[in-house]
């Protein structure tokens, strides 16, 4: 799961998301797996259930991983088990994007970590933002027929829990900055250089 995102926004947004009330509860038992992978951003906690990748986690590090597997194991009612599907796929998938070779990926998603208003957000930005474009969080907010809701729609970005795929770093400012981001500042900047976005860092 990533920080909450540092948005700007209007003073007119509401203080929480529309419809959190909605939120889906967790499941009770699921199967799921793990794995970690290096990539130019540090290394990725990927874990995967049955149904599709299920979270992504920037900074993985021995205690972001031993948190992270922790939460999992609390929300999916048991210990990770091995050869879960999805997992390699993931990973195949997200080095292409790395080496500039994959523009969309094909994964499944397991949706289960998120619901309500997030969730129709975050359906939003991965159906209706490509690779090398960005949106503004009002923009975001309009699409999904919120239009007071461009905070809470930085509140969704920071929930989610399939960054780079379900692609948060392209949700920018509307003053033209670079907004926030829960992989931090430096990796959103990088992803965007990679997209194509802005340029490649000199050093």
């Amino acid at each position: 799961m990533t920080d909450a995102e540092h948005v700007p926004g209007p003073a007119t947004t509401p203080a929480a998301a529309p419809d959190t009330a909605q939120e889906k509860a967790y499941p009770a038992h699921r199967d799921w797996g793990w794995t970690r992978i290096d990539s130019p951003i540090g290394p990725l906690l990927l874990a995967a259930t049955r149904e599709g990748l299920v979270q992504v986690s920037f900074h993985a590090d021995e205690r972001v991983t031993r948190r992270a597997l922790g939460r999992l194991e609390t929300v999916f009612g048991g210990p990770p088990l091995p050869e879960i599907p999805h997992l390699a796929t993931a990973a195949a998938e997200l080095r292409r994007y790395f080496s500039g070779e994959l523009r969309s990926f094909a994964v499944p998603l397991d949706w289960s970590l998120s619901g309500g208003f997030n969730a129709r957000v975050l359906h939003a930005l991965d159906d209706g933002v490509p690779y090398g474009s960005v949106v503004g969080y009002q923009d975001l907010a309009d699409r999904v027929g919120e239009p007071g809701a461009a905070r809470a729609v930085g509140a969704a970005m920071g929930s989610n829990p399939l960054p780079l795929v379900v692609p948060c770093h392209r949700v920018v400012a509307s003053d033209g900055g670079i907004g926030g981001f829960g992989g931090g500042l430096e990796t959103k900047r990088l992803l965007l250089a990679l997209e194509g976005v802005l340029p490649a860092p000199l050093f």
